[in-house]
C-alpha cells in the first residue's frame, strides 16, 4: 500500500491521537481509531471508530484487520491488546517498547541493563517489602506504582524513609500489585528530547525542551532549553540510544533531570509528547507529522526550529467559572491556540495549549506568561 490511501490504526483517542490524525491528513492517510469511549476527541477526525474494550481481543483483531499499520497515542494500552494487533499488522512502535515504557519496573530495569543514567531504585510487592526498601534508602525518595502512573499520579514522596509508615503509603497508592522506590534526585530542572526513528533505522531529534511544572503537571515548555550545548548533545545521544535499543519505529520522548553530574533519565514515552507540542508552530515538521511519517514508512522530515518558542498547557482548572474568554488570550496576535474539543473540563485535565514564537526567547517567555495571566484574569 502506498500513499495516499494507507490506513493507519490508532490505539487511543485522546488529544495526542487527534493531533496525529490531523497531521496525517496532510499526507493523505486514512485512520481507524480504537477507543473505548465513543466521545473521544480523536473520533471526529477519524474515518471510523471502534468503541470497544481493550479486553475484547476479538474486537481488537477486527480493528487490526481493517488497517495497514497501527500505532498508539498513549502507553496504557494493555499488552495483550498490543500483541494481538502486532500479530496481524506492523505495530509502530513495537510491543516491546510499549511493554518497557508502560511499567516503571521494566523501564528502570531496561535503563540499568542498557547502562543508561537513572535514579537508584528498589522494588516492593507488599507493604512489608516496602518497609524494607525504605529502610535501605539513604535520604528522601519517591514511591511509585509500578504501572499506570502519569502527571504525578500514583506516587508519594517520602522525606524521611526511616520513619515512614509503609502501610499508610501502600493504602494511599490504592494497594497496587507492586511499587518502585526511587532515590530522590536533587536537580536543577527537567528537560526532554523527542527522537524519531524510521523503518530504515535513521534517527532525528527535535530541539531539547526545558519543562516547567505545576502540581506535577507540565505547565510550560521553553525551547530551546536554557542549558549548555554539551548537555543538549548528551541528551540527544541518550534519546537516540534508547530508541535504538528498543527498536522504536516512530517517536519516543525521553524526560531527563539536569544534575551537577549530567543528565539522569526519568521517564520515557513511545509516542508524541506534551513537551513537543511547540513543534506544531515552531518546527519545519511537527512531532505529529514526524510520527505519522515514521509509522507510514516515509522518510523523516526536518526538525529545524524556525524560532524560539514557549508552549503553555491549558488545564480544566481555567474552566472553573465557565469557559475562558479566549479573546483575551488571542489579543496577542502571535499566540497560536490549540483546543482539543474534549467537552467536559475537569481540574488537571489537559484541554488545550498555546504557543508563542519570537526571535527572542526571553521575549517569547514574557509574552507567554502575560498571555496566560490575561486569560486567567490575573
Amino acid at each position: 500500500m502506498t500513499l495516499p490511501g494507507l490506513t493507519v490504526g490508532m490505539l487511543g483517542g485522546g488529544q495526542l491521537g487527534r493531533m496525529s490524525l490531523l497531521a496525517g491528513r496532510h499526507l493523505g492517510l486514512r485512520f481507524v481509531v480504537f477507543e473505548p469511549s465513543p466521545s473521544s476527541c480523536a473520533a471526529p477526525v477519524a474515518d471510523s471508530v471502534c468503541a470497544d474494550s481493550y479486553d475484547d481481543l476479538e474486537a481488537v483483531r477486527r480493528f487490526a484487520q481493517a488497517v495497514d499499520v497501527a500505532t498508539l497515542e498513549f502507553e496504557n494500552v494493555p499488552r495483550e491488546a498490543a500483541e494481538a494487533v502486532a500479530e496481524l499488522v506492523p505495530l509502530r512502535p513495537g510491543a516491546r517498547a510499549l511493554s518497557v515504557c508502560q511499567h516503571r519496573l521494566r523501564e528502570k530495569t531496561f535503563l540499568k541493563q542498557a547502562g543508561l543514567p537513572h535514579a537508584p531504585f528498589g522494588v516492593a510487592e507488599d507493604p512489608a517489602g516496602l518497609g524494607e526498601v525504605l529502610r535501605a534508602m539513604r535520604g528522601p525518595c519517591v514511591v511509585k506504582t509500578a504501572a499506570f502512573g502519569y502527571d504525578g499520579k500514583g506516587q508519594v514522596k517520602v522525606d524521611d524513609p526511616a520513619q515512614a509508615d509503609a502501610e499508610a503509603i501502600w493504602t494511599a497508592l490504592g494497594e497496587p500489585p507492586g511499587v518502585v522506590v526511587e532515590q530522590w534526585i536533587s536537580h536543577q530542572g527537567e528537560v526532554s528530547v523527542i527522537v524519531a526513528r524510521g523503518v530504515d533505522g535513521k534517527t532525528t531529534c527535535f530541539p531539547m525542551a526545558e519543562n516547567l511544572h505545576q502540581d506535577h503537571i507540565l505547565f510550560m515548555s521553553v525551547v530551546p532549553a536554557r542549558v549548555p550545548e554539551a548537555l543538549v548533545a548528551e541528551g540527544q545521544a541518550l534519546a537516540i540510544k534508547i530508541a535504538q535499543e528498543l527498536d522504536v519505529v516512530g517517536l519516543i520522548a525521553v524526560e531527563m533531570f539536569v544534575t551537577e553530574q549530567g543528565l539522569i533519565v526519568n521517564e520515557m514515552a513511545p509516542r508524541p509528547h506534551n513537551s513537543g507540542h511547540y513543534t506544531l508552530d515552531a518546527c519545519a515538521t511537527s512531532q505529529f507529522e514526524q510520527h505519522m511519517r515514521a509509522v507510514a514508512g516515509l522518510p523523516l522530515g526536518a526538525t529545524t526550529l524556525h524560532t524560539p518558542a514557549v508552549m503553555v498547557n491549558l488545564l480544566g482548572d481555567l474552566w472553573a467559572e465557565g469557559p475562558p474568554d479566549f479573546e483575551r488570550l488571542l489579543a496577542d496576535p502571535s499566540v497560536a491556540l490549540h483546543l482539543y474539543d474534549k467537552g467536559e473540563a475537569r481540574p488537571g485535565r489537559k484541554m488545550g495549549h498555546f504557543t508563542v514564537c519570537d526571535a527572542s526567547l526571553s521575549a517569547a517567555l514574557a509574552r507567554a506568561q502575560a498571555a496566560y495571566e490575561n486569560l486567567a484574569g490575573r
